[in-house]
């Protein structure tokens, strides 16, 4: 498949830029800096950001990006704290490097699958098989990388149950990470695009057109683990947090399904 070269653009530029973070915050450790760091699936970032504002304690510093690029960069030793993936397999693929405290592991939340078009299309989409999506619109679908993006990995499952995937295969336009994807259908640079429930609730510029239903691909959970070596009090006061009754009511609030919440009262953040 031949990538557009503007789209080939955006994924070395996302990879240099996150690469760049890394290096950043190997400086700070380095000079004593006591931020936790919070990598995080793209997907998560409107309610992380809420969650955990500026003048949270202990100090965040969130760094948003495909679970793969992450998982990577965890790997390659980036000073992650706690890791958040949009897909099990990555978490598996850290777990087996030994790369987290698998003891420490639990899934966080749950997400949904949705067609989005541009706010004023008209395009009606309807998910099941035999439907023509492939001639219902023109150009490319865009999605998270389906070799590498866990939001790809969903779309290109649900795609293949329905019948879809040979006719769109070579029409894809395949994005660093989910919030790329949803850019390229509000820019109107796609037509239509595949991406999570929670990221088109979270954008005027696009309509759902359909959604899939959860029996068209793997359940879609969000795994949380400390990247091991790294549990201190800091990094378990953060957890708490991720795990209070106040952070599931917002990850409620941005279409989540919230599985990980703490039956211990959450304590006050100071």
């Amino acid at each position: 498949m031949t990538v557009p070269r503007r789209w080939a653009q955006a994924l070395r530029l996302a990879a240099v830029l996150h690469l760049a973070a890394a290096d950043t915050w190997a400086q700070e450790s380095a000079n004593g800096g006591s931020a936790v760091g919070l990598f995080a699936a793209a997907s998560l970032t409107s309610a992380l950001t809420e969650i955990l504002p500026r003048h949270t304690f202990p100090r965040v510093r969130l760094s948003f990006a495909g679970s793969s690029s992450l998982a990577r960069q965890i790997d390659a030793g980036a000073p992650a704290d706690l890791f958040v993936s949009a897909n099990p397999r990555w978490m598996d693929y850290l777990q087996e490097k030994g790369r987290i405290d698998a003891g420490t592991r639990f899934d966080l939340l749950a997400n949904r699958l949705v067609v989005v078009t541009p706010a004023g299309s008209g395009l009606e989409v309807e998910p099941r098989p035999g439907f023509d999506l492939a001639g219902a619109f023109r150009g490319r679908l865009a999605l998270g990388d389906p070799d590498h993006v866990p939001a790809g990995i969903y779309a290109r499952q649900a795609l293949r149950a329905l019948g879809w995937w040979p006719a769109l295969e070579q029409r894809l336009a395949p994005a660093p990470d989910v919030r790329a994807a949803l850019l390229y259908v509000e820019r109107g640079e796609c037509e239509a695009g595949v991406v999570y429930a929670t990221d088109a609730a979270v954008s005027r510029r696009v309509r759902v057109a359909a959604e899939f239903a959860d029996s068209l691909h793997a359940p879609i959970r969000y795994p949380a683990a400390v990247a091991a070596g790294r549990d201190s009090p800091a990094v378990r006061k953060l957890l708490r947090r991720l795990r209070s009754t106040g952070a599931a009511e917002v990850f409620r609030r941005h279409g989540f399904t919230v599985l990980g919440v703490s039956a211990d009262p959450p304590r006050p953040v100071e």
